[in-house]
């Protein structure tokens, strides 16, 4: 029988077995919130990198780029870290770049060794769960976390995926789901209800708070506002929709 397994942050995920796995990587706050709004919006595709040179490279070959460091954009680059910066007419059709403090990271970390990488988020969280049950296969779930350390959010939506996998039925609690992911689970069905107010104290939420990133925070909670789930094929990602694992 299939497994659900939680990875807390990108330095815990070399002691899982990805090979024979999908790999749901999250960064709810902010970049596969980003990523998935980037493809809803109309970009054919995305490259993920893990430093900020690379992506200054590509930006220079001609490609739109965005970068954050700390939350914050980089100077220089075309976009940031907000979903907000991903819905213009600019991106429609286009392959672009991102580097960001977590989520690229965790996104290359996973490439060492997984059958299939995918991003998650809240805002299709429901098309991924279902497609993830189709699959029939081990799942495990990405967290980025911030800089080698666990955060809330992500720990939340790998609590909300798990949740969404159970109740399918595919996957039993009693055989399928591991100690991590059942942890997750039990944190978000005490947050589910307000999980705003949960995050109220958490970490990455006061530096955004700080920022005045609070437009960014509510949107990356809102749930299934999008169908498409970015799959890496290579070294891009790209609408799973597009290639031949739909």
């Amino acid at each position: 029988m299939p497994l659900i397994e939680v990875s807390y942050t990108p330095e815990n995920f070399e002691v899982y077995d990805s090979s024979e796995s999908i790999v749901v990587v999250n960064d709810i706050f902010r970049a596969t919130s980003a990523i998935c709004t980037a493809f809803e919006h109309g970009a054919k595709a995305m490259i993920p990198v893990e430093t900020i040179e690379e992506a200054r490279a590509l930006q220079k070959k001609g490609y739109l780029a965005g970068a954050e460091r700390n939350a914050e954009k980089v100077e220089g680059f075309d976009f940031g870290n907000s979903p907000y910066d991903y819905m213009g007419d600019n991106i429609k059709g286009k392959t672009l770049v991102l580097t960001t403090t977590n989520g690229t990271r965790a996104i290359e970390m996973a490439k060492k060794n997984s059958e299939v990488i995918v991003i998650g988020s809240f805002l299709n969280i429901s098309a991924l769960s279902k497609w993830l049950v189709g699959q029939k296969k081990n799942v495990i779930i990405l967290c980025s976390g911030w800089k080698g350390r666990i955060n809330l959010e992500d720990s939340l939506f790998a609590g909300a995926l798990t949740k969404e996998l159970i109740q399918d039925g595919t996957y039993s609690m009693e055989h399928d789901v591991e100690d991590s992911a059942l942890i997750a689970m039990h944190l978000f069905e005490m947050a589910q209800k307000d999980p705003e107010k949960l995050l109220k104290v958490s970490s990455h939420r006061r530096r955004l708070a700080r920022l005045n990133l609070k437009e960014d925070i509510r949107f990356c909670l809102t749930l299934n506002t999008t169908n498409k789930i970015p799959i890496l094929i290579g070294d891009e990602l790209v609408d799973l929709e597009t290639t031949d694992l739909k």
